[in-house]
């Protein structure tokens, strides 16, 4: 756990030993975060589904920072068929830790299966189709639009619970049993569901004095009726099926008939059609091919050309690029001069031109850099490197304590270069490195730290921070 403040590594007191925050109530949020990401994580594993979620969301409420907390959430939103839901958590888990964190492989294994995406669309259209059917009450077309949703997504909870809820409506218990069965695979403890399933089993097996009990009346002499809901139902009394060997022959005669039928009849015909479906794809295949070899042969002509005509072009542009890049550092350096001496207190402005002098004049040869620019150069940064070196170093120590790593490590660097005894800009430049994970790099600037600072706090901090980076490696 690290200080909120400085971003130290706390230790069991309940203050940072870095910066002397007082860390007892942030240890407690961190310590109430884990125990709902723990809690959800067991009502995961027992596919407890709603209720990690609630637990997992609370984790969050602490912690929005808690990687595997948001990446079991997406985990949980995808296993009950809420896709969307579960690529939210996921891209925001990625945007906080973008790398090492097993959120990309999640996003990468839905994004890169162009055919699921396309199904994911179509069940969320179908879905809000349904509900704009129910709406208008036209329940049978619902009930066809989320048959096809849970076609394409059989673990869409909402769809399932939805389906069930129709045929509750049109009183077809037993199938609104088979969904709710369904629904508590997925979730087992899901509120919904369980009021859903305490309805249909009320009515599935009503108590003795209810009224939607089967009444039984005998009609004198000739039948026995039922009385079920609003429906008649009468059975004779005292009939009996007539039985024997001629029904028997019958079926058999059908079927020895109806096999020869699709034998000399049906077959043959079948086979005809496909065989011609067949020669007519062959056909087509062949003159797709013929003419994406042509295709093909004209593409490659025209990229042999285009690849001349770019390395002709190459050659050319390759002459001019010195010579641009040496007077674009030649302007910059003028400028930042200019709004020196125009304004010695102005160091933001004098810090551009002289960041964009250093990208003009990147990699350009020494033998374009006349004496005069060498000499202005060396006089201008003699003249403002304190200056430079402190304001460096304020903008760097900013970003670092905004935890702004990739932006703090090239203004403490710019910082150390203008005033090498800065101690504090080397230590925090190396701890940026490697908490944004450029470990080599934070390996050299704390060694650089112990070598030329041994005796200061920051060489002793160093020195654990070289070992962990040791220890990761090995």
């Amino acid at each position: 756990m690290e200080c909120y403040k400085c971003g130290c590594r706390l230790s069991e007191y309940d203050f940072c030993t870095g910066c002397g925050a007082d860390v007892a109530f942030y240890k407690r949020i961190m310590h109430m975060s884990n125990h709902f990401y723990n809690d959800g994580l067991e009502k995961a594993t027992v596919r407890d589904l709603s209720g990690a979620i609630v637990s997992l969301r609370h984790c969050l409420k602490y912690n929005k920072n808690h990687i595997e907390a948001r990446n079991l959430l997406g985990l949980v939103y995808y296993e009950m068929g809420e896709v969307v839901a579960a690529l939210k958590e996921w891209v925001t888990s990625q945007n906080i830790r973008p790398k090492k964190n097993i959120a990309n492989d999640y996003i990468s294994m839905v994004q890169s299966n162009p055919t699921r995406l396309d199904a994911i669309n179509q069940t969320i259209k179908k879905y809000n189709q349904a509900l704009a059917y129910c709406y208008q009450d036209s329940t049978d077309l619902a009930v066809i639009q989320l048959k096809k949703v849970l076609s394409y997504n059989p673990k869409f909870l909402q769809a399932h619970q939805l389906l069930a809820l129709l045929y509750i409506n049109s009183e077809e218990w037993d199938k609104a049993q088979r969904e709710l069965f369904k629904c508590s695979q997925i979730d087992t403890n899901n509120t919904t569901t369980l009021r859903y399933q305490r309805e249909v089993e009320r009515m599935l097996t009503p108590e003795e004095s209810g009224k939607s009990a089967p009444r039984k009346e005998l009609s004198p002499g000739k039948s026995v009726r039922y009385q079920s809901g609003n429906e008649m139902i009468i059975q004779p009394v005292n009939t009996r099926e007539s039985k024997g060997v001629s029904s028997l022959v019958n079926l058999g005669i059908g079927v020895i008939i109806g096999v020869a039928i699709a034998c000399f009849l049906i077959l043959p015909g079948q086979i005809q059609s496909a065989q011609a479906d067949i020669n007519d794809e062959l056909r087509a295949v062949s003159e797709q091919s013929d003419a994406k070899s042509a295709t093909i042969d004209e593409l490659e002509q025209k990229v042999q050309k285009l690849e001349e005509e770019n390395k002709t072009l190459t050659e050319e542009i390759s002459t001019y690029q010195v010579t641009d890049g040496a007077l674009k550092a030649t302007d910059d350096l003028m400028m930042a001069v200019a709004a020196y001496v125009e304004n010695p207190e102005d160091l933001k402005t004098v810090t551009e031109y002289l960041e964009q002098m250093e990208a003009a004049g990147e990699g350009e040869e020494e033998q374009y850099k006349s004496e005069a620019y060498s000499a202005l150069y060396k006089s201008l940064s003699d003249a403002v490197s304190g200056e430079l070196a402190d304001y460096y170093y304020d903008a760097g120590y900013e970003s670092f304590t905004a935890r702004d790593y990739e932006a703090a490590i090239p203004n403490l660097q710019r910082a150390y270069q203008n005033d090498d005894r800065n101690v504090n800009a080397l230590f925090y430049m190396g701890l940026s490195c490697y908490r944004s994970g450029h470990y080599s790099e934070a390996k050299e600037a704390f060694a650089e730290v112990i070598d030329k600072f041994p005796t200061t706090n920051s060489a002793s901090q160093s020195r654990t921070y070289l070992a962990e980076i040791n220890n990761m490696e090995q």
